[in-house]
């Protein structure tokens, strides 16, 4: 069974995304390691980029701050090294294609492999366009996490039967952050690609509580959150590990209850 597998092996899973190096580095891991410790079953760690064009405001300032701050990817990729020294869940990067052109794609993700990084998700590279990733991916056993989108649905069948890792399900229209509601109807898209691919299937984009966290797993395999837990960290700061570590465990228990 692969790392990522095993995420979503005992029931639904819950997937924190983290902007590393917002405040800075020490906090991020410190809240890696929080999050893991409340219950999280997979990391998102966000790679900063300067023009992240599939997030919101929100993650948006979080790159902008994590930048001035200093962090590059050979530093993030030391910050992996370090907490792979006893944080044993799996772990994805979330970044965009120019990050890891210009790194060199297969110096990137060989050093991904290395490091114990499980997956990569890109969302500016559409499904089309994998390729220029996908045999290095797989030469170095990093899974290349594929999204599937409300506006994908006559090419869902195609995309999950490529899929590795886990799908990463888009809720809704736009770029990501909190939404009051999530009003797509999924469990149409979820039904095609389970027809397709045993990949878990994983709900992003707009979950920010307990409630609607568990209503997007009980149409799929687990909910991830992001946009809600950059505000935690933008909030409080380097005191941030503490609230994020309760966020996640009052989360997680939203979705243990599901079978």
């Amino acid at each position: 069974m692969s790392n990522i597998a095993k995420a979503f092996a005992d029931g639904k899973a819950f997937i924190p995304f983290i902007t590393c190096g917002d405040p800075d580095l020490a906090t991020t891991a410190a809240t890696v390691r929080a999050a893991a410790a409340a219950g999280a079953d997979l990391i998102e760690l966000g790679i900063p980029f300067s023009d992240p064009t599939a997030e919101g405001p929100v993650i948006q300032e979080a790159n902008v701050r994590a930048l001035a701050g200093g962090v590059t990817t050979d530093k993030i990729f030391d910050l992996v090294r370090e907490l792979r020294k006893d944080v044993t869940i799996p772990f994805a990067f979330m970044t965009y294609a120019n990050v890891v052109f210009s790194y060199g794609a297969e110096r990137f993700i060989k050093t991904c492999s290395e490091i114990g990084i499980d997956g990569l998700v890109l969302p500016d590279i559409p499904f089309e366009e994998r390729e220029e990733f996908l045999p290095i991916c797989r030469k170095y056993g990093v899974a290349l996490v594929s999204l599937i989108a409300p506006t994908s649905e006559d090419r869902v069948a195609m995309i999950a039967k490529e899929a590795e890792g886990f799908i990463y399900l888009v809720s809704s229209l736009g770029v990501t952050g909190t939404r009051d509601s999530i009003t797509t109807d999924l469990t149409g898209i979820v039904r095609r690609i389970r027809a397709n691919t045993a990949v878990p299937v994983a709900v992003g984009f707009g979950i920010s509580t307990p409630e609607q966290a568990r209503a997007m797993a009980e149409v799929s395999d687990g909910a991830i959150v992001g946009s809600a837990i950059v505000k935690i960290l933008a909030k409080y700061g380097t005191q941030a590990p503490e609230h994020v570590g309760e966020y996640v465990r009052s989360m997680k228990d939203a979705l243990r209850t599901l079978a």
